[in-house]
């Protein structure tokens, strides 16, 4: 993300063809810290705005709990979903 100035995400991996991006920090905290230290070693929270109108196409999924949100981005429309992020990406919480 540095190299695209905070701007956008890079492109998925072959093996990653759907962009999760999750609705509320305490889920995003739970995948950082819990699911990607073990992983990789480290875990980044992020905070980022998006066009609501762009948004609409992308129902919310509830994927477990209650309060386990994310939107479903296909891979193929990343480039347009980053078209319309408002401002920077911010890292929020960073886990190792």
């Amino acid at each position: 993300m540095r190299e695209l100035e905070w701007r956008a995400w890079p492109p998925r991996l072959p093996e990653q063809p759907i962009f999760y991006p999750v609705l509320n920090e305490e889920y995003a905290i739970k995948i950082a810290r819990d699911w990607n230290v073990p992983h990789s070693g480290v875990g980044y929270v992020t905070r980022f705005e998006v066009e609501s109108g762009f948004l609409e196409r992308y129902p919310v999924r509830q994927a477990g709990g209650r309060t386990i949100l994310e939107l479903w981005v296909p891979a193929e429309e990343l480039a347009e979903f980053n078209a319309h992020i408002v401002g920077a990406i911010e890292v929020v919480h960073e886990f190792r």
